[in-house]
C-alpha cells in the first residue's frame, strides 16, 4: 500500500512510499482510510521533539483517522465490513485511569498511524463515525473534539446559561465554541464523544 513514511526527523524526511498492507489479526479491523486530521502532536513527532526516543523509523504518522472497514480479524463482533469508524489516539485505554504504559500504544507513534491507504484498529478502540459527517469531518473528532468535550462536560460540568471562555482559535477552542453554543450540525458528533467517554 501507499503510505507517508517518516524516515528521520524533519518534514523533508516525510515521503510517500510503499509498505506492506497490514492484515487484521484476531479482534482487529482493517480500515481503508478516507481522511485524517492533523494535531499539534503530529507535527511535534515529525519535528522530533515529542518523545523522540519512542519514534520507530520508518513511521506512518498521524493518529486521527476516519475510514471504512474492509476486512475483519477473527472474532470481531462490534463492527462489520462497510462500517465507517474512527481511530482513537490511545488504542488500549478504554476506561478508568490510564496505565503508565499507555504512550506505548498510541496511533501515529509508536504504532502506525493513518497517513496511509489502510490502518489496523482493534475493534475495542474503534468508534463508529457519525453518519451525518464526511470522513474529513469525522476525522477531526478524536483528539480536538474529545479534549473540548472532556474539558467542558466531564471536567468543567458546564451548565446552560454559563459563559465559556476559549483561548485562541485552534481545533480544541473551535470545538469548545461549537459544543458550548449547541451547534446542531454537530449533534451526532456529540453522540460519538459520549460513546467514547462512556465506553
Amino acid at each position: 500500500m501507499k503510505a507517508w513514511l517518516l524516515n528521520d526527523f524533519g518534514l523533508d524526511n516525510l515521503a510517500l512510499g510503499e509498505t506492506a498492507k497490514p492484515v487484521p489479526k484476531a479482534g482487529e479491523l482493517l480500515v481503508k482510510i478516507g481522511a485524517v486530521s492533523l494535531n499539534f502532536r503530529d507535527k511535534a513527532i515529525v519535528d522530533g521533539f515529542y518523545e523522540p526516543h519512542l519514534v520507530p523509523k520508518p513511521l506512518i504518522p498521524v493518529s486521527d483517522a476516519s475510514g471504512t472497514v474492509v476486512a475483519l480479524g477473527e472474532g470481531v463482533s462490534r463492527f462489520k465490513v462497510g462500517d465507517r469508524v474512527n481511530s482513537h489516539l490511545y488504542s488500549r485505554w478504554i476506561d478508568g485511569e490510564p496505565r503508565p504504559d499507555e504512550p506505548a500504544y498510541c496511533f501515529g507513534m509508536p504504532l502506525p498511524g493513518g497517513l496511509a491507504e489502510y490502518m489496523i484498529i482493534h475493534e475495542e478502540s474503534a468508534v463508529r463515525a457519525p453518519d451525518n459527517m464526511s470522513d474529513e469531518e469525522a476525522s477531526t473528532l478524536p483528539i480536538a473534539a474529545l479534549t473540548a468535550w472532556y474539558s467542558l462536560v466531564d471536567y468543567g460540568q458546564v451548565q446552560p446559561g454559563q459563559t465559556v471562555l476559549v483561548q485562541g482559535t485552534g481545533g480544541v477552542s473551535i470545538f469548545a465554541v461549537q459544543l458550548a453554543t449547541g451547534n446542531c450540525a454537530w449533534r451526532q458528533g456529540y453522540r460519538y464523544l459520549q460513546q467514547r467517554c462512556q465506553s
